[in-house]
């Protein structure tokens, strides 16, 4: 450990135990490379890893025979440093009078006393993560390293691991260390004095003296890819001490390093078990898979990249490197990028909150890779968890109440929603949850909390997620002879609090089905993608770019309000009252809209919401609309049914945009844009705007592209 160098020269573990001299540093972590390339054998290192908690105590011996001398002074002295002074006192005294002149001042302190720092063994970089299920009784005492979905973790306590005595009569301090949670507190004092006297004095317990360590417990999951097929998913019970605890939490995938170890049981309950035993794992190291959205986790390296990374067309890209794998649905991809972008939460001074995060629900016919999509999201998202609604009860979505195996109180476990707090949860069979059960999302969609009430505990839990679901239609494939309320067999009061709504409908189409046929077969036969434009980008850097766009929070300033006030009114106005709708805008469709504004200027990297935020917003959610009943109006159409004129219809939207501006006139662009989100193509308003400018309605001046309208109606 002294002479150990690194491949710059410097002694990296002098280094280490000069900061722990001067308690700079609390963690000594010895690399089980450096073993190897230092030794130039592998045998100490493969000793270590299979009986490493031996190896634990000689590292310690071999650290405090190597801790250098402190080169600091701290101004404040912590209680060690007071015994320690205390029995350097105690010893001059007793040797002046002729007692104890060879004794050690370590005979007063115990080790464990005196240490100020952790040892952890990491393991070798070429170590692969074991299954949780493959973790048996050959790797008893040695390092193992598991991989896992963190459901449970206990609050951190303080944990004695020596403790500290002093008589009532002499004044003597005795020492005792513990090794386990139980242990039998010693109650007659050993010293010379009371050895001698007639009555021997009593040990009390001095919590000041003592000393206690961090002490925190987690519950491993088995990730589901590493489940076989027809089994559940096992656990193993984590114990996590020191500066290892507040490392994750419940929904984290982490990668974790410990040592296996069995649970010592005594009492009734050790003799009910007989010769079996418990296990679990004390944890060295922890690693996180993903990283989440509120942490500064992301490495330098792949922050660089996104930072010099053009951000031109970045919205298009980045939308199309969801899921290259699946054809099509440009305007699902793009809404997707803005979930996991998500807008600007709001605080207000009197505690009010107002929610930035954004739900959409996507809805369609069977095969249209809904649920592809869904569990795509939930591994590109900083904080993703995937379930299903017919799988998940109400309790599973919020929590359930538990009994601590410890101290047997009454505790909370969170459920999926809670588990995906700052992240977001895709619920895939959304139609097919029980009408009880879907009612607690209700609060978590909008409120983002969740209330509990149960045996006597009432609190509020935060559920800060978005919601992604998928659902199918009511009979299992959408009837285009049917209105949207009854094909979408959701409450009102639950669609209102989607942002985006998007239905996938099985259309046969030659071209389209052709395209499709030959991408699929093209990804079967070459494990790929079809080459794209640009090169799509990982889910490494997609997740550190969505970290860098949720640090921005972009404002609104005065002339765009009135800009959104003035297309929030119009969309209003826009309703048919004689079309049945299957949702009705209102306030919650201007928060929206804001909230898909914010997204998009954070994703361009900009402080400001821009115009073109606000136009691609109303694009995206009148493309939802029409996905819903424009589709299906066309297709009914095709049957029979009877449909508005195209020309009468954009004719509408420019009537409607121009009465509402000042000097009653519009822009083409804006125009075309409203069009296309409506599903009618540039032609088509082009043809309108020509039409109705013969008739002498309105004036169009191709140069500047402004519509002035002549005959204003009231």
């Amino acid at each position: 450990m002294q002479d150990y160098t690194d491949g710059s020269g410097a002694k990296k573990y002098m280094d280490i135990l000069s900061d722990v001299a001067n308690r700079d540093a609390r963690t000594v972590t010895v690399e089980l490379d450096d073993i190897v390339n230092f030794c130039r054998d592998t045998e100490l290192a493969e000793k270590i890893q299979t009986n490493t908690k031996r190896y634990e105590d000689l590292v310690k011996k071999a650290i405090d025979e190597a801790l250098p001398m402190r080169t600091t002074l701290h101004q404040s002295e912590d209680v060690i440093d007071v015994l320690y002074v205390q029995r350097v006192t105690q010893l001059e005294d007793e040797r002046e009078e002729g007692e104890g002149a060879d004794q050690p001042v370590d005979r007063y302190l115990p080790d464990d006393l005196r240490r100020r720092y952790e040892v952890r063994f990491s393991p070798r970089s070429d170590a692969k993560p074991l299954p949780i299920r493959k973790v048996l009784a050959n790797c008893i005492g040695g390092l193992v390293t598991v991989r896992g979905i963190v459901t449970r973790v206990t609050d951190v306590k303080p944990q004695a691991t020596t403790i500290t005595y002093t008589c009532d009569q002499c004044g003597c301090e005795a020492y005792q260390e513990v090794k386990s949670r139980n242990f039998m507190p010693q109650t007659e004092c050993s010293s010379r004095e009371c050895q001698i006297a007639t009555t021997k004095g009593r040990l009390l317990m001095q919590t000041r003296g003592s000393k206690f360590e961090k002490f925190q417990e987690l519950r491993l999951q088995e990730v589901p890819e590493e489940v076989p097929v027809g089994h559940t998913p096992r656990q193993v019970p984590v114990i996590v001490r020191g500066e290892t605890t507040r490392k994750c939490g419940p929904g984290d995938v982490i990668t974790l390093s410990g040592i296996f170890l069995p649970v010592p049981v005594s009492g009734y309950r050790g003799m009910k078990m007989g010769l079996t035993a418990e296990t679990y794992l004390d944890a060295q190291i922890i690693t996180k898979d993903k990283l989440r959205s509120d942490e500064d986790g992301a490495s330098t390296a792949i922050r660089d990249q996104v930072l010099a990374t053009d951000k031109t067309d970045m919205y298009e890209k980045l939308a199309k490197s969801i899921a290259p794998e699946i054809f099509g649905h440009e305007d699902v991809k793009k809404a997707l990028m803005l979930l996991l972008v998500g807008g600007v939460t709001k605080k207000m001074k009197d505690g009010m909150k107002i929610r930035g995060d954004l739900n959409v629900c996507l809805m369609g016919d069977p095969g249209v890779a809904k649920s592809q999509l869904l569990k795509h999201i939930s591994s590109i998202a900083p904080r993703g968890v995937y379930t299903t609604g017919k799988g998940s009860s109400g309790v599973g979505l919020t929590a359930a109440v538990l009994r601590d195996p410890h101290t047997q109180e009454l505790v909370l476990e969170g459920g999926a929603l809670v588990l995906a707090d700052t992240g977001i949860c895709c619920i895939d069979e959304f139609d097919k949850m029980d009408e009880s059960d879907r009612t607690a999302i209700h609060e978590v969609m909008e409120q983002q909390t969740i209330s509990i009430a149960k045996a006597g505990i009432t609190t509020t839990l935060n559920a800060r997620t978005s919601i992604l679901a998928a659902a199918n239609p009511l009979h299992g494939r959408y009837n285009i002879k049917r209105s949207p309320e009854e094909n979408i067999d959701l409450p009102t009061a639950l669609l209102s609090r989607f942002d985006l709504l998007f239905l996938l409908l099985d259309i046969p189409n030659k071209d389209n089905d052709a395209n499709l046929a030959r991408h699929i077969l093209h990804v079967h036969q070459h494990n790929t993608h079809p080459a794209l434009t640009f090169e799509p980008f990982a889910a490494d850097f997609m997740r550190a770019y969505v970290e860098e766009c949720q640090r921005i929070e972009p404002y609104v300033t005065d002339e765009l309000a009135d800009f959104i006030v003035e297309q929030y009114v119009t969309v209003r106005n826009s309703e048919d009252d004689s079309t049945k709708k299957y949702t009705h805008p209102s306030a919650r469709t201007l928060l929206s809209i804001l909230r898909q504004s914010q997204a998009l200027a954070r994703v361009r990297f900009s402080e400001v919401v821009e115009r073109a935020d606000v136009d691609e917003a109303i694009r995206l959610m009148e493309s939802s609309h029409a996905s819903v009943e424009n589709m299906t109006a066309s297709q009914a159409g095709a049957r029979g049914a009877a449909r508005k004129n195209p020309i009468t219809e954009i004719y509408n939207i420019i009537n409607t945009m121009a009465r509402l501006s000042s000097d009653h006139s519009c822009k083409r662009a804006d125009v075309v844009r409203r069009a296309v989100g409506r599903s009618f193509p540039e032609s088509q308003v082009d043809e309108c705007i020509e039409e109705y400018e013969t008739l002498g309605v309105w004036q169009y001046d191709a140069t500047e592209g402004s519509i002035r309208l002549i005959l204003v109606e009231e």
